[in-house]
């Protein structure tokens, strides 16, 4: 389901992109190039003077939810995976070739490039540098829980690569059976 929102605001959806039929996308929404949106999924910009963008070659997988405060924006990098049933709350800025785990929640934070969040984590009110992981079931909250974070790993890093990869080829899938 693709629709406004209250204040008359259409989502904007790059034809490259895939839009499984049961995912929602409501209002000020951008979605770029050879973005994959799987079932279930549910991305709103809803509230007044909200608004979502979602650059090009992420997936945004199986009931994850993204939404935007009013006056607030969530933006997501390019390469960026958010993983089943995530949530991604608004405000909040996702960097490039960055990857959110199953069932994470990430409010009110900033994620710099490559960042890897684990299952289960919570990352609230912070910003994550560059290159580190946040352990599953973790809830990162405060400046000294940052300062403890390790490096991602090359394992890591290749896992978010091959689920990219998986998700693209889903979408040249999908798209191809239309």
């Amino acid at each position: 389901m693709i629709r406004p929102n209250p204040q008359g605001d259409y989502p904007n959806i790059d034809k490259t992109a895939y839009i499984d039929p049961s995912a929602v996308i409501i209002g000020k929404v951008k979605i770029g190039k050879n973005v994959f949106v799987a079932p279930g999924a549910v991305i709103r910009a809803d509230e007044p003077e909200s608004s979502i963008s979602i650059s090009d070659n992420c997936n945004i997988q199986d009931r994850a939810v993204i939404h935007a405060l009013g006056n607030s924006s969530v933006i997501i990098g390019q390469n960026t995976s958010l993983s089943h049933g995530c949530i991604v709350h608004g405000p909040c800025a996702i960097a490039k070739e960055c990857f959110v785990g199953f069932g994470s929640v990430i409010f009110k934070a900033k994620l710099e490039n490559g960042v890897f969040v684990k299952f289960m984590a919570v990352v609230s009110g912070v910003n994550i540098p560059s290159r580190r992981i946040i352990p599953d079931r973790a809830v990162v909250d405060t400046i000294n829980k940052v300062k403890l974070l390790p490096a991602v790993s090359e394992e890591f890093r290749k896992f978010s690569q091959r689920v990219l990869r998986a998700n693209h080829n889903l979408l040249k899938g999908y798209k191809e059976a239309v």
